[in-house]
């Protein structure tokens, strides 16, 4: 059952303009993420160091992929295309963050080091355009593609997300061993 079938006609909008809410909040902040990977402070050389530091390896490498992730992320979840699966590269790029800088340091975002909270918020957000796709106000919906069960999408979302940071982390990170 799609978003279409499972809303009435009354509900029908409002559920595809919070769908557009949601896309433009998510796209924007992980856009603005990567292209500050790219352009701001240490650039890609600042960026590649930082994720050398945290066990990241090579981190030139895992900078170019984060940063490429998160614009490319952020577009497509702007335009509401591929929705399912921008947002499983989403719920992957929060997941290994978790992972590598904030599982350490508690939940709380206002914790010494930043905690969980911020990156699990963000996850938890994926779910509903990741679950219920795109919405009429996106590509998707213009050109009827990714038009899958909400099920499916869930799934697509869940097992691409978590898939990939787990096989990011398994391939690259390889963080200092403490003495």
């Amino acid at each position: 059952m799609n978003i279409e079938m499972m809303a009435s006609a009354h509900y029908t909008t409002s559920l595809n303009l919070v769908l557009v809410v949601v896309r433009l909040f998510l796209g924007l902040m992980i856009f603005a993420h990567g292209y500050r990977k790219f352009f701001g402070g240490g650039k890609i050389d600042g960026t590649a160091r930082w994720f050398d530091s945290i066990g990241m390896r090579p981190g030139r490498l895992n900078a170019y992929m984060g940063a490429t992730t998160e614009v490319g992320v952020g577009v497509l979840l702007v335009l509401g295309f591929l929705t399912p699966l921008a947002a499983a590269g989403l719920i992957s790029v929060m997941t290994v963050a978790i992972l590598t800088v904030h599982i350490h340091n508690g939940f709380f975002i206002f914790n010494k080091g930043e905690g969980i909270e911020y990156c699990l918020g963000v996850i938890v957000m994926c779910l509903v355009p990741g679950t219920l796709g795109g919405g009429r106000y996106s590509l998707d919906g213009v050109w009827h593609i990714m038009n899958w069960s909400n099920a499916d999408n869930f799934l697509l979302a869940v097992i691409v997300g978590f898939g990939g940071a787990l096989l990011q982390l398994a391939t690259f990170y390889r963080p200092a061993r403490k003495s």
